[in-house]
């Protein structure tokens, strides 16, 4: 056994002088990689070439894969052969095209190409060693797409090869049986491969990477480029019969040679002197419009919208205590005009007259249903822990319903599900989850019945009809103290406000973004019936600079109306935007349009909850209240009107603003509305205008009710 490993040394130890050969190229690469030796000279008076020529030499190291049995038709070898390895040499000329400081170029290499090699050694029948030699080669067309992904001297490459055969010769050698060391040696069977593939495609990638010889103020330029490529076996069968596959790695280095074109630049370095470019402060108005709030009475008659969901506590099935939930004995004294007699045992503390209303949702249902017996109502309880959560949720509803007012079982329907109809939380959504899910956790009252429901709506999302309460309207908009900051968009990343009294007392607002920004008089005032400030506005451009421009302002607290004269109308917003308007457009047009009084204003504010991107949602606020006003304009127009003027505001999330907070998930919901205040046109301000005009005070009119004032007559 131990003359079987010795026999035949010289091939045996074939693959110890391969692997000394691909070390040691593959040191010599990253050598000379890593060193570029930079002749540029201090007067760079040539590009550097686009075009190169050149040639490039490499070592193939080759793998063989698969078997070969049949060397030609008439010679099989008694045994088959099984993998192998060799190595080739590669030699090309070369042509090149890159334009100087590009990623993309053009890369072509013809020329010899040597896959030659050896497979393992094996046994024969006759207990005798055999080695097959392969001579194998091709001329072989490569063009190549060139990447230098960081505009460097480090490229990328990579494309097809076609390769056509020029030699397939073989060698085969047969040793003796070592049993019987005295017998006659066979003689080496020679000649060449039947049935081999004249040509072949295959593909390879590669990267390389330019070192320069040659200073960039000489003409002609020199660039050695070690690169290494790899051609895998696809498309590398050599012969068409068997399973003979080739894999290649091929290390290499190009010699390329290019001209550059004579760049017009002094032989001497020439200091130039920088040159100061002063940047005018960016062009911005600042004004500030502060309305005298004329005590003029208002009072303001709202229709507000019942929603039609009772929200649960999460984990819990039972009716939270927030609701407004009365005795049998209390049902007699129950009207829906004078709800502020059964109020909630806690409230966030903003909107509460409306807040009031809302959480006696269960006993104005209850109230509708008991005067309409035929009325019909479906709850859909929603739960995230099951539908059986959700059908226990509903039906905590329809004990209430049916234990305290005497509704018939039979006319109330339930049912459990894991999420409501209208879901908030989206298919994919991944942000602000726990406050869309807490929305979710929620009792749906869906009815049929145009008693119950708001008129010209129907579906699950359509709210109750709504209820019409008499309120001291609270500061409105238009008594509101703006600011404008007009180019703000374009010269500001943000913008703040300082405001300073007579006494030197300073508050800070800001920053903003947007160009007009709206405060409530009573935020700065206090309880000071009026007082004169300067209001700084300090802009921060996009460049780094900081502008500030400065004005006076006088500003009056606004005074609580005595009289009625104002309506309000809500609609309030699931959290997909379009269904609402499509909801909402025939009431817009039947109901609430037709109340506009002649001569009117029309308010208009859009807001958001708090889930979401603010900039979002400033945008979504407004977008809304625009789509509000433009179905009310159109039926104006329809009716032939053109008399009443419109003011539309977005303030997205902007809690300061927001009609209610955003502690509970009814409040986040009802904060998704668009409010519409309808102003009459009062007498009292025309007589004032009157007045005023004919003794000359009268500067500039705002809106029918607002007017900036400057007159010292009496």
């Amino acid at each position: 056994m131990k003359a079987k490993t010795n026999f035949k040394k010289g091939s045996r130890m074939a693959w110890y002088h391969y692997t000394l050969h691909i070390k040691s190229l593959i040191l010599s690469a990253f050598i000379l990689t890593g060193i570029q030796t930079t002749l540029q000279a201090q007067e760079i008076q040539f590009t550097k070439p686009s075009w190169w020529f050149g040639a490039a030499a490499g070592a193939n190291f080759n793998y063989y894969s698969g078997s070969t049995q049949e060397v030609y038709s008439d010679f099989t070898a008694p045994a088959a052969f099984h993998n192998g390895y060799g190595l080739g040499l590669y030699l090309a000329p070369l042509l090149e095209f890159h334009r100087p400081d590009s990623r993309l170029g053009f890369m072509l290499q013809a020329g010899y190409d040597s896959r030659k090699g050896s497979f393992k050694r094996v046994w024969t029948p006759c207990d005798c060693l055999a080695d097959l030699f392969v001579d194998l080669s091709y001329i072989t067309v490569e063009p190549s797409l060139r990447l230098a992904p960081f505009k460097s001297n480090f490229y990328l490459y990579g494309g097809p090869r076609f390769a056509f055969n020029m030699a397939k010769s073989f060698t085969y050698e047969i040793g003796i049986n070592p049993d019987y060391p005295d017998q006659e040696a066979n003689p080496d069977v020679t000649g060449d491969f039947s049935k081999m593939n004249k040509s072949i495609f295959s593909m390879q990638i590669g990267a390389g990477y330019d070192i320069p010889l040659s200073s960039q103020n000489k003409q002609k330029q020199t660039v050695l480029s070690p690169f290494v490529s790899f051609q895998p076996y696809f498309g590398q069968n050599p012969r068409s019969i068997e399973t003979w596959n080739v894999t290649t790695l091929r290390v290499g280095a190009a010699l390329k040679f290019g001209r550059g074109h004579k760049i017009s630049a002094p032989a001497k370095a020439v200091v130039i002197a920088p040159v100061i470019v002063v940047v005018p402060d960016p062009e911005v108005k600042f004004s500030v419009i502060s309305p005298t709030n004329i005590p003029v009475a208002r009072r303001v008659r709202e229709t507000f919208p019942i929603r039609n969901y009772v929200f649960f506590d999460l984990g819990s099935t039972e009716i939270p205590d927030r609701y407004v939930l009365i005795t049998k004995d209390q049902v007699k004294d129950f009207r829906e005009d004078r709800l502020e007699v059964f109020t909630p045992k806690r409230l966030s503390g903003r909107s509460a007259r409306q807040m009031t209303v809302y959480y006696n949702v269960l006993n104005i249902l209850g109230d509708r249903m008991g005067r309409n017996p035929s009325a019909i109502v479906r709850l859909t309880g929603a739960s995230m822990e099951g539908p059986e959560d959700g059908m226990a949720m509903a039906e905590s509803v329809k004990r209430y319903l049916v234990g305290v007012f005497g509704i018939d079982a039979s006319k109330i329907n339930t049912e459990g599900r894991i999420k409501p109809r209208i879901p908030s939380e989206q298919p994919g959504g991944t942000l602000e989850l726990d406050l869309l899910r807490e929305g979710d956790h929620r009792v749906s009252i869906w009815s049929e019945s145009p008693a119950i429901l708001m008129e010209y709506q129907t579906g699950p999302d359509a709210p109750l009809k709504p209820v019409e309460i008499v309120a001291v309207q609270e500061a409105p908009l238009d008594s509101y103290v703006t600011f404008n900051v007009e180019g703000a968009k374009e010269s500001f990343s943000s913008w703040s406000l300082e405001v300073r009294d007579e006494k030197g007392i300073v508050q800070k607002f800001g920053p903003y973004t947007q160009e007009k920004m709206s405060i409530p008089g009573k935020t700065i005032l206090g309880t000071r019936p009026e007082g004169d400030f300067k209001v700084t506005m300090t802009g921060q451009t996009k460049s780094g600079k900081t502008v500030k421009k400065e004005t006076p302002v006088h500003m009056v607290l606004w005074t609580p109306p005595e009289n009625e004269q104002g309506m309000r109308y809500s609609i309030i917003f699931e959290f997909n935007e379009s269904q609402a308007i499509v909801i909402y457009e025939k009431y817009l047009t039947d109901i609430v349009t037709p109340k506009i009084p002649k001569g009117g204003t029309v308010i208009i504010h859009g807001h958001t909850d708090i889930i979401g991107d603010e900039a979002h949602n400033l945008e979504l606020s407004l977008a809304r209240a625009n789509e509000v006003r433009s179905i009310i304009e159109s039926a104006l127009s329809k009716a032939g009107r053109s008399d009443v003027k419109f003011e539309v505001y977005g303030f997205g999330e902007d809690e300061s603003l927001s009609p209610f907070e955003n502690k509970f998930p009814e409040e986040r919901f009802y904060n998704r509305t668009v409010i519409i205040d309808i102003i009459p046109l009062s007498k009292f301000s025309d007589q004032l205008s009157l007045i005023l005009i004919k003794r000359g005070c009268l500067k500039k009119i705002r809106q029918p009710l607002l007017f900036s004032i400057n007159c010292n007559k009496k």
